[in-house]
């Protein structure tokens, strides 16, 4: 992907050296999570781990998932640390994603701010390990995601090497997607599609995972709108769009099940199978619409 240095995004909160003290106001156990609809969409990596922990004790990879209800959110306090220069022991290679990762922020913003009257703004959190939210508390391992309560993304740069070793999607516009699925959560709340689909949730409990697997596939859909958009622009290099779905691919729920389990259970997804995510991004991508992003149907 061609892109150019512009130092940090206005938008970019670097919290690389802060150490978060995590309070819990109930015990956890078996099955302890973010409650329903209260926690971070958890997003790509974190699943595998989820998965696998489920299997391994013999849980329900649902409970751990979407949550327990009735759960008190976790109380989270976060020490002082640097908010706008390089994180403790950053990296000359790190500061480089830093930067990176600021331009995909603000080009992404910027084309949604063009495409939806009154677009507010999203911030960035990057973090290391774990970190306060206004969810609760959010961790590396869960991978990126997207708090609707503060309307930020949240990343451990980190999991870009994860992508790249573990679900063998490397790449610059592997990792520009990632981000752009997660700013498309974000379009999602300020349109009001996300509480839309909360409430769709709360009303058909049995369908809640098929509500959550077409909001993923929303967000795939508009992570193509922006790809369009760069492409329009030039500036997409050969084989952008082949990393784009190769990572897509990678984090389907069916692949992601195989990797964690050895078998495939649909009745289980919550994001989309590798075939319906690739097919969600070239929508978007070669419509440049949003409008044609409607997994709802609504």
């Amino acid at each position: 992907m061609k892109w150019t240095p512009r130092g940090r995004s206005r938008n970019l909160e670097d919290r690389r050296g802060q150490s978060p003290r995590m309070r819990l106001p109930f015990p956890m156990g078996r099955g302890a999570a973010f409650p329903r609809g209260r926690g971070p969409r958890l997003s790509l990596g974190g699943i595998v781990l989820l998965l696998g922990l489920a299997w391994l004790l013999g849980l329900n990879p649902l409970a751990l998932l979407g949550g327990v209800s009735g759960a008190g959110p976790m109380k989270v306090e976060v020490g002082t640390g640097s908010l706008g220069g390089p994180g403790v022991g950053s990296s000359p290679q790190e500061e480089q994603m830093i930067e990176f990762v600021s331009f995909v922020l603000d080009d992404a913003q910027s084309v949604w701010s063009r495409k939806v009257r009154g677009y507010p703004e999203a911030k960035l959190v990057v973090f290391r390990d774990a970190t306060g939210t206004g969810c609760g508390f959010g961790e590396g391992a869960m991978g990126p995601f997207y708090c609707p309560a503060d309307e930020k993304v949240y990343i451990d740069l980190a999991f870009y090497e994860e992508l790249r070793r573990r679900f063998g999607a490397p790449g610059d516009m592997a990792q520009a997607y990632v981000l752009a699925h997660e700013i498309g959560h974000h379009v999602q709340k300020v349109t009001g599609t996300e509480p839309r689909m909360r409430e769709a949730q709360r009303r058909d409990p049995d369908n809640a995972n098929q509500y959550s697997i077409r909001l993923e596939l929303q967000a795939d859909c508009y992570a193509g709108v922006w790809a369009h958009s760069t492409d329009q622009r030039d500036l997409l290099e050969a084989g952008d769009v082949e990393e784009a779905m190769r990572a897509a691919a990678a984090v389907g729920d069916d692949q992601i099940q195989r990797m964690s389990t050895g078998r495939v259970a649909p009745e289980q997804w919550t994001h989309g199978s590798s075939e319906m995510r690739t097919r969600w991004f070239r929508r978007g991508f070669e419509s440049g619409d949003p409008a044609d992003c409607d997994s709802f149907g609504w």
